[in-house]
């Protein structure tokens, strides 16, 4: 037995489609829809299909071969299986070792070892390889004179977790790339190894491939808050007007942006929900654009000093980025529509001073996202509620979620399997800080 009971959560199935590739009890061949009802009961339900959802699905199917012979009954509930709304293949893909928290520095080193060898990990028999198009270009941060003694410092705390960062000074980062403007530039922090980006999507169908491989269960749903009393342990699913009820022992909630709203008043009583969970979606613009005499092959994935940030986007003179804006001017993230005037305006100006060939670029697409942002530190929430030990919280990574959702996975994993933490020691992240009202501040955040 595992902790209090957790009280009854709801989910609605939407128009019975179900998530492509998923499968009750095992693999289905691509093509092959399966069932949309899940099964009766299960023994941990992870609310959230993202990437971070299906890691910890997988790594709870893997570690549970070393410690016991019967099957774990895994169900992953994702309310979105188009995937047109995920945050995790709307992100910009980046990876990168350059965190101001060991925490965030270890979890990016274990990320990358793991999609360096991910056809050791994730690989499914008689399927191709799998091939996440990993580009190590290095991130690039500049900072000003004002940033540059924290950057140094943080340079150093990168380096003693292990972490290649080499310190530029303005020549030397002239001389490197010759076509940024060095003007305000007083350092700069260049990613060494283990930095770049990948394709998002291919690592969500990678995990999801092998966890359904595994035996993991899915189906399309929303979990709501319905009614639901303490003392109960069941998982209501709503297909149209019918409600289909999912008996289980443990929850994990995966839901990204929608991870506080999950555990909102209308779904615990109240005295469960203090503190409240401070995760929010916020809206993030991302553009694409050409520029045929831009930066090129050299171009690192560049954090500007104004905020901007941009990277290559193939080899034909393309780029894409954005910059998050600050919290007086966040836009409305009721919907996912796009402000094209926050380019021109706000995005622009700074790119073309950072790289003047960026003067003649031209805007080829555009797209928005969300991030599933942690307003209390803006770092990720791993463990089990403070009141609830079967309900689990893996969310709120403000952005980084994509590039530690290996590390991440497995963290909530040995906790479920073994009741602590074996990889990382990720207490820190724990609920506990909230309560404390400590937070674990990222300088990091883009």
């Amino acid at each position: 037995e595992l902790g209090q009971t957790l009280g009854r959560l709801g989910q609605a199935l939407r128009d019975q489609l179900p998530a492509a590739g998923s499968a009750v009890g095992g693999w289905t061949p691509p093509g092959i829809l399966p069932d949309p009802r899940p099964p009766d009961e299960a023994d941990v339900v992870v609310v959230g299909g993202g990437v971070v959802g299906w890691s910890v699905a997988y790594w709870l199917k893997m570690l549970e071969g070393r410690y016991r012979r019967h099957g774990m009954r895994v169900l992953v509930v994702e309310r979105d299986p188009t995937y047109s709304k995920a945050s995790t293949v709307l992100s910009v893909g980046g990876i990168r070792q350059q965190f101001s928290l060991p925490e965030n520095i270890q979890m990016s080193r274990f990320s990358a070892s793991f999609l360096r060898d991910i056809n050791e990990h994730l690989w499914v028999p008689n399927e191709p390889p799998i091939d996440i198009q990993f580009q190590p270009s290095g991130y690039l941060f500049l900072a000003s004179p004002e940033g540059a003694a924290e950057l140094e410092a943080t340079v150093q705390l990168q380096r003693k977790e292990g972490a290649q960062v080499a310190l530029l000074s303005p020549t030397q980062l002239k001389e490197k790339f010759p076509w940024i403007n060095t003007e305000d530039v007083a350092v700069a922090s260049y990613g060494l190894e283990d930095e770049g980006w990948f394709d998002p999507w291919t690592l969500l169908n990678a995990f999801r491939r092998k966890a359904t491989s595994l035996g993991v269960y899915s189906c399309s749903g929303e979990v709501r808050g319905e009614e639901r009393a303490v003392g109960h342990s069941e998982i209501h699913m709503p297909d149209s007007l019918e409600y289909q009820p999912v008996a289980c022992s443990i929850v994990v909630n995966a839901a990204g942006a929608w991870a506080g709203k999950l555990l909102e008043a209308d779904g615990l009583p109240e005295e469960l929900c203090q503190p409240p969970l401070p995760i929010q979606p916020r809206k993030r613009y991302v553009f694409s654009w050409h520029c045929p005499d831009g930066p090129g092959l050299s171009c690192p994935f560049l954090i500007d000093t104004s905020g901007a940030y941009f990277r290559r986007d193939g080899i034909a003179g393309n780029y894409l980025g954005g910059m998050s804006p600050p919290e007086e001017e966040e836009p409305d993230p009721s919907d996912l529509s796009v402000d094209h005037g926050y380019f021109q305006e706000q995005l622009w100006p700074r790119l073309a001073r950072r790289v003047p060939a960026f003067e003649a670029l031209r805007v080829r697409a555009s797209w928005a996202g969300y991030y599933d942002y942690n307003t209390f530190d803006q770092n990720g929430v791993l463990g089990p509620h403070h009141r609830l030990e079967n309900l689990f919280l893996a969310a709120g990574f403000s952005g980084h979620g994509l590039q530690h959702a290996p590390a991440a996975g497995r963290a909530v994993a040995e906790l479920v399997v073994k009741g602590r933490f074996e990889s990382l020691d990720l207490r820190r992240l724990g609920w506990a800080r909230l309560v404390d009202r400590k937070p674990l501040l990222e300088g990091g955040v883009v």
